[in-house]
């Protein structure tokens, strides 16, 4: 049993803290991206089917797009260092940094050692949405990625589509190994497109129906060279449920584009985390 302390209210008023002021932190400069944008030359693309993923592959200095091409459909994404598939997409720092959802001039961050910036979102279509009265908003990196795991724990079975499964199938073809060794490689995701929050009276992840439409995209910067891996997810729009044979389900289409000669001068990679990994040793 627990009592409700006589100053409870007073403690619940306390003003809360940011943990992580980003005055300091490294802004990416958006009017050369910007411009940077203006004049591109597309060079790959890549259609991910629907209740399936691909992989694609970025070079630094380079951009790329992901967009709705037939009806809503949100995507799990994830992120590597095309040289070195330990330093990968960081999601939970990510969001320590910029929030529980993330958009235009707002970066992908990858893990330590590196801690660095991997891509930088140059545009999004539905950077007018913004936070409903629900608490909801686009681009999330609060959910992990559906998975068959936890399909299995809430619902029994074996369902082999959910976006974990998707991405791994995909890894391992990228790279020729078994499923069993890709696994591990795969890691928590950007929902691109997928509307999300948090109810306010249970604390509870919820989803709802995407506004993303036919036309709609996310686009990134890569600030390194970056292999790209992305799912469609099996529940569509997520208005409903997100391991589903039942939802509709659409194709998303990756982009890749080139700027032109010199569009990025002044530019540079960004280097790996500055602190000397010595840990008061």
């Amino acid at each position: 049993m627990t009592t409700t302390p006589d100053d409870a209210e007073a403690r619940r008023a306390v003003k809360p803290v940011i943990c992580y002021p980003v005055e300091t932190l490294p802004q990416p400069d958006m009017a050369l991206l910007t411009d940077a944008r203006q004049d591109l030359r597309k060079t790959d693309e890549v259609l991910v089917q629907p209740r399936d993923a691909a992989t694609f592959t970025v070079p630094a200095g380079h951009f790329f797009r992901i967009t709705s091409v037939e009806g809503s459909q949100v995507g799990d994404l994830n992120l590597w260092n095309a040289n070195d598939l330990n330093e990968r997409f960081y999601s939970g720092k990510t969001r320590a940094l910029h929030g529980t959802h993330i958009t235009t001039g707002e970066r992908m961050w990858s893990s330590f050692p590196g801690m660095r910036p991997m891509a930088t979102i140059s545009h999004d279509t539905l950077g007018w949405y913004g936070i409903d009265a629900y608490g909801g908003s686009v681009h999330d990196v609060i959910g992990t990625r559906c998975d068959p795991y936890t399909h299995n724990l809430l619902k029994g079975g074996q369902y082999h589509h959910c976006c974990h499964s998707n991405l791994t199938r995909a890894m391992a073809a990228h790279l020729g190994v078994p499923v069993q060794e890709a696994e591990p490689l795969v890691h928590d995701v950007l929902n691109v497109f997928m509307c999300t929050g948090f109810t306010r009276d249970t604390g509870q992840y919820f989803m709802k129906a995407s506004p993303v439409r036919p036309g709609d995209y996310l686009e990134f910067f890569a600030e390194m060279d970056l292999l790209g891996a992305l799912s469609a997810c099996p529940g569509g729009d997520c208005s409903a449920e997100h391991s589903s044979d039942v939802a509709a389900c659409y194709p998303l289409l990756v982009e890749v584009f080139a700027p032109k000669d010199g569009a990025l001068d002044g530019w540079t990679p960004p280097p790996v985390n500055g602190y000397d990994r010595s840990h008061g040793v």
